[in-house]
């Protein structure tokens, strides 16, 4: 069966042959939903079949579900003769040439899987070296490439030896030294196949006041369903557009409030007009992509599965709980496929929409645009340091909680500090509005409403703010209490029945407390702590964390576990550096040295450890999180706080060495090192290295000769003291 391909997808698959002549091995396919990623690959695959001898390509989909047999489904379809396979067709032929093979990820990755273990018949590997001692030669085709980017699968990846490894996405991650084809959206728009603009909070007023959240964004919702099927039968269209409900994981009570909804305005699960798709819960999911099927409300809690095409789907309520979720931007592009896969000339129905309260898709959009200037890519550790350990050292501050009667009275000087807040009660609070807190009666959330093409930086600023009044119901709101002061809590190293005596204690009127800030009654606390959420943990942690206000504590034990490299991370580098060289000493493949954020101390170690002949390895430590390497220290002030040395470096002898780097010496001899616990932090990381037999120091430069000093023995912050000495003749 033949197909007519857009012009756009002609482009791509042009691209796709040029970029298989090019010297990179990897190419990343950058195309939105809806833009016919499928049948890009198929027909590109076929043509490259035909062109090119002992080529074979492996395409491995995503998902529990069976996007394998889809696609496969697909490209028997349009292109005859083609010769595919699945994983089950591989275990008992091997591959051959021409081959287009067709692996779901999890068949290979997941504990327990019989496609890679030994067995009386030749296993997967064994059938993958055959393949390349015939001569055959490899192109990956990795589907969704985002979703599978783990050490397990990189091991996967590396066993095909592969020519060319394509990663598909609409949201692609880096890649060093990777060809980018991306298919720009206009030109899917111009096509037809996806929607013009996505409307977001379609006409909603700067100011709103509703009874009920859920309510009202469903009323939204319910109409434009209605409005758009009416639109579709005056163009003799079946087409029955579809709202996909979105809820938030762990949200039983939520999913209670949607169908009473739904059950409320005769939309049941009875009379097949409202679907649900839950890990637990499936009903009337058959056919329900058919442009005129019978639901018109799906019901859903993450982003909807891999590879769920169903055009008809135009509108998404996004509901949130206590701001907690990240807004999964991937959902989007459920809603933007055209569903006879061309424009109707009218607005309506060009468009999608989004109902929301949830203000966090403006921060998702950041996140999926990368860290400022900074190239980021995830890099894999090498199989021989993946059984290396260190005894690594804890806070243990979970067996010792602060103790609430000073934590009250440490949060009632920092606002006195900070806010200048009295006894007068009163103008405390006219104190603390004028800084931005908020003393509103009603639950307050805020949003953006208004049209994009696509969900980028610019247009995401240019959006109307909008915010919506709820009036406080202390039933209803009373979890979402609980939640932000078990977030106060937490931030802070208290627990819930702790912070909520401080919080009422502090802001409750009738509570007797000689440390009062003010004095609200039980309705408007409820709304102050939910309202003020994000400025009262702020607050509270830097309230404890201030030194100043801080009494002794009893220091706590410390806390002792091994902790080895990271299997994975991702590793941000300055893609405009002239310098990309691999260092290859590094742990990790792929580690560049235009690595940031890096010191210029770290990164002169970084350039000694790649050019020394008795390094024989070196790992950057992280600096903060309990996967990471970490030494407990006593601050000034009888805290305990966290250490991570830099570096770990490994010789040729088998020496384990631990660095860290500091600010250098000028050519005068004055310090440039800024941290007042250097000395601290050298003896306990002296002590430490004694105790476990290791070596190390602390290096800084001396730019008077440009060299690298270490100090091993007994810190000085003098660049002539006899403890300093060069780098070169120690390690």
């Amino acid at each position: 069966m033949g197909i007519t391909l857009a012009n756009f997808q002609l482009k791509a698959i042009e691209a796709l042959m040029e970029a298989m002549g090019e010297p990179n091995r990897d190419i990343i396919l950058k195309s939105c939903t809806g833009s016919g990623k499928t049948i890009i690959l198929t027909h590109f695959m076929d043509e490259y079949l035909k062109s090119t001898n002992k080529a074979v390509f492996v395409w491995l989909t995503p998902g529990k579900g069976n996007l394998e047999l889809q696609s496969k489904a697909k490209m028997d379809k349009y292109i005859h003769g083609s010769n595919t396979k699945l994983l089950s067709d591989i275990m008992s032929s091997g591959f051959e040439e021409n081959d287009a093979c067709f692996i779901n990820w999890e068949k290979l990755t997941k504990k327990g899987n019989n496609a890679l273990k030994d067995s009386e018949r030749t296993n997967f590997v064994e059938h993958i070296q055959n393949a390349i001692d015939n001569g055959l030669t490899f192109t990956i085709i990795v589907d969704e490439s985002h979703q599978n980017d783990t050490i397990k699968a990189d091991d996967i990846l590396a066993l095909f030896n592969a020519n060319k490894i394509i990663r598909c996405s609409a949201t692609p991650k880096n890649y060093k030294n990777a060809l980018l084809i991306e298919i720009p959206e206009e030109d899917v728009i111009a096509e037809g196949l996806i929607k013009k603009l996505l409307i977001i909070n379609e006409n909603f007023e700067q100011h709103i006041s509703v009874e009920d959240q859920i309510s009202y964004l469903l009323d939204k919702a319910l109409e434009k369903q209605r409005d758009l099927r009416a639109a579709y039968a005056k163009k003799d269209s079946g087409v029955n557009p579809l709202i996909i409900v979105q809820l938030p994981n762990k949200s039983d009570a939520l999913l209670d409030r949607v169908e009473e909804y739904f059950e409320s305005k005769g939309i049941t699960y009875e009379n097949n007009l409202l679907s649900v798709w839950l890990s637990d819960k499936k009903q009337n999911l058959e056919d329900i992509e058919d442009n005129d099927a019978t639901p018109i409300a799906v019901i859903i809690k993450q982003a909807v599965a891999t590879g769920w095409d169903c055009p008809r789907a135009q509108i998404l309520v996004k509901l949130r709980d206590n701001m907690s979720e990240v807004f999964e931007i991937q959902t989007i592009g459920r809603i933007r496929r055209m569903p006879e896969a061309k424009h109707y000339g009218e607005d309506l129905l060009d468009c999608c929409y989004l109902y929301t309260l949830d203000e966090k898709f403006t921060e998702s959009v950041k996140l999926s645009l990368g860290t400022g200037a900074l190239d980021a890519y995830k890099v894999f550790l090498k199989p021989e340091y993946r059984s290396f350990t260190l005894i690594s050292q804890f806070k243990t501050d979970i067996p010792f909680p602060r103790d609430a009667k000073f934590a009250l009275k440490v949060i009632w000087k920092f606002f006195e500090k900070k806010y200048h807040t009295a006894t007068d009660l009163d103008k405390n609070q006219s104190q603390l509005e004028a800084y931005g807190y908020s003393f509103d009666e009603d639950i307050v959330d805020f949003t953006k409403s208004g049209s994009v093409s696509v969900l980028s930086k610019d247009q995401i600023t240019e959006l109307n703010d909008i915010s919506i009044h709820e009036p406080l119901n202390t039933h209803k709101h009373g979890k979402e209490y609980h939640h932000c002061v078990a977030e106060i809590g937490y931030k802070a190293n208290l627990d819930y029945s702790s912070t909520n005596t401080i919080m009422r204690k502090l802001f409750l009127k009738g509570v007797r407390c000689d440390a009062k800030i003010l004095r609200l009654e039980t309705r408007n606390l409820y709304a102050f702590i939910i309202n003020n959420e994000r400025r009262l943990i702020e607050d509270v942690r830097d309230a404890m964390a201030d030194e100043s206000l801080q009494l002794t504590l009893a220091i706590p034990r410390i806390t002792e576990k091994p902790v080895g490299f990271p299997l994975e991370m991702i590793f941000t580098y300055d893609g405009t550096s002239k310098s990309q060289m691999e260092y290859t000493k590094n742990v990790y493949t792929g580690y560049l040295s235009s690595a940031e954020k890096r010191s210029m101390p770290e990164k002169l170690f970084e350039r000694f450890c790649e050019g020394s002949g008795k390094v024989k390895w070196f790992y950057k430590n992280g600096d903060k999180g309990a996967e990471y390497f970490s030494i407990v220290y006593t601050d000034n002030f009888g805290k305990q706080k966290s250490f991570y040395p830099d570096y770990v470096v490994g010789t040729n002898g088998g020496d384990i060495w631990i660095i860290e780097t500091k600010g250098g010496f000028t050519k005068s001899g004055s310090s440039e090192d800024i941290d007042r616990f250097t000395a601290k932090k050298f003896g306990v990381l002296r002590k430490y290295l004694d105790g476990y037999n290791l070596q190390g120091g602390i290096v800084r430069q001396d730019k008077q000769s440009g060299e690298l000093c270490i100090c091993v023995d007994k810190y000085s912050d003098n660049i002539h003291d006899e403890n300093w000495q060069l780098l070169s003749e120690v390690l």
